[in-house]
């Protein structure tokens, strides 16, 4: 069988395919497993309630069921989620929305395809545009969207500083920024996945000035962020203007497996969105927009993330934090200062093997990680750093974080004292969020 030059990039392994493989393995594995590498939120109790009584009371209406499951909705996505959202993000932020300003795509890895591939690439000029990632390392699941031959990404690596208390914060290097005619946009995740990096709003207000003086949008990845599900444990503005694509989800809400994604932009780039769905799934899931609409409406989704899912993460966030103190004492490790997301980002000064190595033996002890390098693109200079880091998912049962740090820690200490290197970490500082 021989497949077009279109297909090549499908027939190979990557960042993403392995991200998604190693959750259904986990998901199927006959032994015991920790599984700290995926992105699968946590099941809250009382959310899953609240979830459920929405699906009841939805079920029971004849009408309304019938509809979600029997129709195809609009291709921009259902119109009363959309302009129930646009009055909510106008009344509680003061943007100046309506729903001609929101679509829905059947997640947000959909818009991602979408937006990167019509910023990038090949233009009718001739000239060939970047997507410019101002901090990396940055979601592994950007990189393998790109339809042009040549790579779209390029990345900006990270000033990091030091903090107290073995902890450290990436910060956007502006000298180095240098966004030119050569990029058709820049994006950021906010908060940062893998790193659980809060972008500050000085630095996105720096952000904000240089697309706008360059003339190229700036994406920014909320899938994490507010309005839901406010998974930001610092003090940070949410943002958009005419030159921002924001885009938001409902999977980590509780809801992954309904895959509903949203954009938020200008009407030229919704309609953009709208005929996308139209031709290559002709319209986007009915069920997220339904059955969410009436907690919006009631603004009981909001609540459910400040009571709920907020206070939820920043325990467990704080309990992952005190399992590292206690299993990696002695070891030389720094973790990127927790400001939201669902990850910890465990940084192994002078580790003697490379992340991949570790994500391997780490695997085969069966505790799912995942390893740095594929958090940067393919084309950004080669930097240590790089190779000694990990991304835990702190979200899942207690017990079975607390086996996989510990697990973690045993095949970091054995490869510190195999290669006879001081293991002296911090003197056994704690680690805080």
């Amino acid at each position: 069988m021989h497949f077009s030059n279109f297909a090549n990039r499908y027939q190979k392994s990557s960042g993403t395919v392995r991200l998604m493989e190693d959750l259904g393995s986990a998901t199927s594995a006959a032994g015991p497993i920790c599984q700290l590498g995926g992105g699968n939120p946590a099941h809250i109790p009382e959310v899953e309630a609240i979830l459920r009584e929405a699906m009841a009371d939805l079920i029971a209406d004849t009408q309304a069921f019938g509809k979600m499951i029997g129709e195809y909705d609009a291709p921009g996505g259902n119109v009363a989620f959309r302009e129930t959202l646009a009055a909510l993000l106008t009344d509680e932020f003061g943007w100046s929305l309506t729903h001609e300003n929101i679509a829905i795509t059947n997640g947000s890895q959909s818009s991602f395809g979408l937006l990167f591939n019509s910023f990038s690439g090949l233009y009718p000029d001739g000239s060939h545009k970047r997507i410019l990632l101002p901090l990396t390392p940055e979601y592994v699941g950007y990189f393998d969207v790109g339809l042009a031959d040549r790579p779209i990404f390029e990345g900006r690596r990270a000033e990091i500083d030091l903090l107290p208390k073995r902890q450290f914060k990436y910060r956007v290097d502006f000298e180095g920024l240098q966004l030119n005619q050569g990029h058709g946009a820049a994006c950021v995740s906010r908060p940062t996945n893998p790193t659980g990096n809060v972008i500050t709003d000085e630095e996105m207000a720096k952000l904000r000035a240089a697309c706008r003086q360059e003339h190229i949008p700036l994406i920014v990845d909320g899938a994490y962020g507010l309005p839901f599900p406010g998974m930001i444990f610092t003090p940070a503005t949410p943002l958009w203007d005419d030159n921002t694509i924001l885009l938001l989800s409902l999977s980590k809400l509780g809801l992954p497996g309904i895959r509903t994604g949203i954009v938020v932009a200008t009407p030229e780039v919704i309609q953009l969105i709208q005929n996308n769905n139209a031709i290559n799934s002709l319209a986007p899931s009915r069920i997220g927009p339904t059955l969410l609409t009436p907690l919006l409406q009631r603004g009981q989704l909001q609540t459910i993330c400040e009571d709920l899912i907020r206070p939820h993460y920043e325990q467990k966030r704080d309990h992952a934090l005190a399992v590292i103190a206690e299993v990696m004492s002695d070891l030389p490790i720094r973790v990127h200062k927790p400001e939201g997301a669902l990850f910890l980002w465990l940084w192994f000064e002078d580790l003697p093997v490379t992340s991949e190595t570790l994500y391997q033996q780490l695997m085969a002890r069966g505790v799912f990680v995942l390893p740095s390098r594929p958090f940067y693109p393919e084309t950004e200079r080669s930097w240590r750093h790089q190779e000694e880091c990990i991304r835990v998912n702190y979200a899942a049962p207690d017990e079975t974080v607390v086996k996989g740090l510990t697990e973690i820690a045993q095949v970091v200490r054995e490869h510190f004292r195999g290669a006879a290197a001081p293991v002296t970490g911090s003197g056994g500082a704690s680690i805080d969020p």
